[in-house]
C-alpha cells in the first residue's frame, strides 16, 4: 500500500499553515499538554531552590530555556497544524511523555543525572525536528520554510550530543549556542517569507496560550511562599504578616502584567510575533526566581533571596514594557503609553538599585517596602486612566 498526502480523515495530515483558523479556542488537548510542562518547571524550580548559587542559577536557565523551547515548538505547532485527527493527538502524547521523562530525571542525584538529563533533552530535539520537517512531506510549499528549523535543530542535536563527552567547563560553552542554533531558525524563515510576500500572526489563541503559561509560572511563585512559610514557625503573628505580604506582592505582580499585556493581539508580523515570543523567557525565568526567593527568603544566613528578588522584579517590569512594543493597545490606552512606559522603567530602576545597596533591614519590612512601591505603580496607572476617562466625559 502506498502512502499518500491523502491520507485518511481519520488519521488527520497537518493542516496547512497558510489556512488558519480565526476564533480558534484553546482546546482540552493543549491544557493536558500545559499540565505535563508544570511539572517539568516545578521540578527545575524546586531543585534550584535548593542549591542557590552563580552555577545553579545558570543550570536553571539553560534547562527552562530548552523546555520553554518545547513548549513553544508543540504549542505552535498544533496551533498552526494541528487538527482532530489521530496524528495530532499521537504527536502531542509523545511530546507529553518525553517532558514526563525529563522531569523524571531532573531530581536524580547519582553521578549520571547530567547524562540521563543530556538523553532525554536529545530526545524532545530530535522529535521536535521530525515534526517540523515532517509537515513538508504532507505539504510541499512549506519545506523550504521549515528547512532553517531542520538544519539547525539537528546541529543542535549534534551540539547535545557532543557535551556527552566534555568537561562542565566547555560544556558551559556549548549550551549558549544550542539555545542559539534553537532560537535562531525564525529569523532565517522571515527572510523567506519577506521573499514570498508571505507572512504569519501570533494567533489569539497562541497569545491566550502564552498567558496560561504565565498563570502557570504564578502558581509557581504561590507555591514558593508555602514552602518558604511553612519552613518558619506558624504559630507567631510575624509569619502570617509575611505570608500575607508575600501573596500581596505576587497578586500586585499579576494585576500589573495582566492589565498591561491581558486581553490584548499580538501585532502583525513573524518577526514581530518570535521577539514577543522570546521576551516571555526573561519574564518567565523572573518569576521563577521570585519563586525561588520566596522559599528561601527567611534564610537569614545570606543575602541571596534580597538580591534576586530585586533583580527579577525589575526584569519582570522591563518584560512587561518590552511586550507592550509588539502587542495592538485600545484606542484608550493610547495616550497613557509614555506615562506606562516612564513610570515601569522608574519602578524597575528602584528595585534594580536596591539589589546594590547594602543595608540591614527586617525582612518583614522589606516586604512591606516591596509591596508599597508596586502598589504605588498600580494607584499611579489607575489614577492616570481614571483622569484620562474625565477628561473624555
Amino acid at each position: 500500500m502506498r502512502l499518500t498526502t491523502n491520507s485518511a480523515s481519520w488519521w488527520g495530515p497537518p493542516k496547512k499553515f497558510d489556512r488558519p483558523q480565526e476564533e480558534r479556542r484553546v482546546s482540552w488537548l493543549e491544557l493536558f499538554y500545559d499540565l505535563v510542562y508544570v511539572i517539568a518547571i516545578s521540578r527545575i524550580t524546586h531543585h534550584f531552590s535548593l542549591h542557590i548559587t552563580s552555577e545553579s542559577f545558570f543550570e536553571y536557565a539553560v534547562m527552562f530555556i530548552l523546555i520553554y523551547w518545547g513548549w513553544v515548538n508543540g504549542s505552535l505547532y498544533h496551533d498552526i497544524h494541528g487538527n482532530e485527527g489521530l496524528r495530532t493527538r499521537l504527536m502531542t502524547l509523545w511530546q507529553m511523555v518525553i517532558i514526563a521523562a525529563l522531569a523524571v530525571v531532573i531530581d536524580q542525584t547519582q553521578e549520571n543525572r547530567f547524562f540521563n538529563i543530556m538523553i532525554v533533552l536529545m530526545i524532545m530535539q530530535l522529535y521536535i525536528t521530525y515534526m517540523w520537517w515532517s509537515v513538508g512531506f504532507y505539504d510541499k510549499s512549506h519545506r523550504r520554510y521549515n528547512r532553517p528549523y531542520t538544519i539547525l535543530y539537528l546541529i543542535s542535536l549534534g551540539l547535545m550530543g557532543l557535551t556527552l563527552f566534555l568537561n562542565p567547563e566547555w560544556q558551559k560553552l556549548l549550551f549558549p549556542l544550542i539555545i542559539a542554533c534553537n532560537y535562531a531558525p525564525p529569523m532565517f524563515s522571515v527572510v523567506l517569507l519577506n521573499r514570498d510576500r508571505s507572512d504569519i500572526a501570533l494567533s489569539s489563541s497562541m497569545f491566550e496560550r502564552m498567558g496560561l503559561l504565565v498563570i502557570i509560572m504564578f502558581g509557581e511563585v504561590v507555591l514558593g511562599v508555602v514552602n518558604g512559610i511553612t519552613q518558619t514557625n506558624a504559630s507567631e503573628f510575624t509569619t502570617w504578616l509575611n505570608f500575607t505580604l508575600e501573596i500581596a506582592i505576587v497578586f500586585a505582580l499579576w494585576w500589573i502584567f495582566f492589565t498591561l499585556v491581558a486581553q490584548r493581539d499580538a501585532q502583525k508580523g513573524f518577526l514581530k510575533a518570535s521577539l514577543l515570543e522570546y521576551l516571555f523567557i526573561p519574564l518567565l525565568l523572573s518569576l521563577g526566581l521570585i519563586a525561588v526567593s520566596f522559599t528561601v527568603f527567611f534564610d537569614t544566613h545570606h543575602e541571596i533571596p534580597l538580591q534576586n528578588l530585586g533583580y527579577a522584579i525589575a526584569t519582570f517590569l522591563v518584560c512587561i514594557r518590552l511586550m507592550m512594543l509588539f502587542l495592538v493597545l485600545p484606542e484608550g490606552m493610547r495616550p497613557l503609553k509614555k506615562p506606562i512606559d516612564i513610570s515601569l522603567l522608574i519602578t524597575a530602576t528602584v528595585f534594580l538599585v536596591s539589589t546594590f545597596t547594602k543595608i540591614h533591614i527586617n525582612r518583614t519590612y522589606y516586604l512591606a517596602g516591596v509591596l508599597i512601591i508596586l502598589v504605588s505603580e498600580i494607584l499611579f496607572l489607575n489614577l492616570r486612566y481614571m483622569a484620562l476617562q474625565r477628561k473624555k466625559v
